[in-house]
């Protein structure tokens, strides 16, 4: 079989470019990887959540050794999501293990700090990331080639260029302007309560070991996530440091040292409040949301009120135009670059990691002659507008919902969710519709306005 040579350029060394530069490097395909950052930015930050798409995504991209390394640093995650009123009373309970089958690590849920995710992907790619490399523009050259330039004078020149430069991609900005990302109305604040053996003394079961999601009567909504590690043993520990080694990694690096905390996301309409919040500082912002939320449980206030102020801060949120199919050319997008959406549902970065392992399925094809460049991407474009625009719309969709709502609205979703925890046939049909969305709700690409 006659193999086609490609040398692929990515812009952007987030966990959806470095997922593809590991599948592409794995299948011995060329590639360099140019992120605008220094490679020491990336030393705190938020855990992640992995889930089905994504954990087969990086199956399909880490050598063995770096998904066994990846299995022992993962945390336990709740497997339950539970919708509740402000005072806590019960609406609603899914099981996601039984949406997805139980069992099998390959499609499964995983919380993961993001250091510890970007030192798996970046491990053996010491000679393909370059760092300090900030893309200004791309031209396409005279021979079928496309060709990057930086800040710092250098460009390099490739087969393909994918942007996956994330939400204010520079990239995308060039190649589809009409795809920009527009305000959908909506304020998100986020805060981190640590678990202590004192806040674990006061803080109620379920929000310990559930993830949940509260709906008031009035147009807010706060989703809950627990991180807890629970304790390590000397056995655990050592299986991360030996799988570590196998991969050739920094154990210190995969070794998961964040404090356990409780992650919660208060999300409100733009003018949700006589202040604009956009303005405010982490006391501000944590003052104003104990004004807003005064008449729900004691428990939720206190959550909010002893959280750290530092840890506090507002995202005015944002999502892209998911424009009409584009004719292929020889750049693309992945992630957040051409569907960026709200964070309800966690999806966005596992679309990223689903997007990296699809386009590297697609240049497969084409190195082993199976199929030419262009129609390989506008298959990978064809497929990431099926799956990854749903999840945009999905996301998109929740986050309306729970906010823009009126009240009437609301008192017959909570009523609907009653329902469906009291009668199985229901709960199931819901349990697919909410775990599976970016699966089943399949459109014709339209914009999001």
């Amino acid at each position: 079989m006659s193999l086609t040579p490609l040398h692929v350029i990515i812009i952007g060394g987030g966990i959806g470019g470095l997922c593809l530069a590991q599948k592409l490097k794995a299948t011995g395909i060329s590639v360099a990887v140019y992120e605008r950052n220094s490679s020491d930015v990336w030393q705190e930050g938020y855990h992640i959540r992995i889930n089905p798409f994504g954990s087969q995504a990086l199956y399909e991209s880490l050598p063995s050794a770096l998904w066994e390394a990846f299995l022992a640093t993962t945390r336990k995650m709740p497997l339950d999501t539970e919708f509740l009123t402000e005072q806590l009373q019960k609406l609603l309970v899914l099981n996601r293990a039984k949406a997805h089958g139980t069992g099998d690590p390959v499609r499964a849920y995983y919380p993961i700090s993001r250091i510890a995710l970007r030192s798996l992907l970046l491990a053996g790619l010491e000679d393909v990331v370059h760092f300090d490399k900030a893309f200004e523009r791309y031209e396409s050259t005279h021979d079928g080639k496309v060709t990057a330039y930086f800040a710092d004078g250098t460009s390099a020149t490739g087969d393909i260029l994918v942007g996956a430069d994330g939400a204010n991609s520079r990239v995308c900005k060039q190649y589809l302007p009409q795809a920009a990302r527009v305000e959908i109305g909506v304020v998100a604040v986020f805060g981190k309560l640590l678990l202590t053996e004192q806040t674990r003394a006061w803080l109620p079961s379920q929000l310990l070991l559930m993830t949940n999601l509260i709906i008031p009567r009035d147009r807010y909504f706060m989703v809950n996530n627990p991180f807890d590690r629970g304790p390590v043993s000397d056995e655990a520990l050592n299986r991360i440091y030996e799988k570590a080694r196998a991969a050739g990694l920094n154990p210190d690096l995969l070794i998961d040292n964040t404090p356990d905390s409780l992650l919660w996301g208060f999300f409100a309409p733009i003018n949700g409040h006589s202040l604009d919040m956009r303005s405010l500082d982490g006391h501000g912002l944590q003052r104003v949301i104990g004004q807003m939320i005064e008449r729900w449980h004691p428990d939720v206030r206190r959550l909010v009120a002893e959280a750290d102020p530092s840890s506090i801060s507002l995202n005015s949120l944002k999502a892209s135009t998911l424009i009409c199919p584009w004719e292929s050319t020889h750049v693309t997008l992945l992630g957040d670059a051409i569907h960026n959406m709200p964070p309800v549902g966690a999806l966005g970065g596992n679309m990223a990691l689903r997007d990296a392992c699809s386009l590297a399925h697609a240049l497969t094809a084409v190195k082993h002659s199976k199929l030419s460049l262009l129609p390989a991407i506008q298959a990978y474009e064809a497929e990431m507008r099926e799956f990854s625009f749903a999840a945009a719309r999905s996301a998109l969709r929740r986050t309306e919902q729970m906010v823009m709502s009126n009240r009437i609205e609301r008192l017959a979703f909570r009523t609907y969710f009653r329902i469906c925890n009291a009668i199985p046939p229901l709960k199931r049909d819901f349990r697919q519709k909410w775990t599976l969305a970016a699966m089943r709700n399949r459109a014709k690409p339209a914009s999001l306005k």
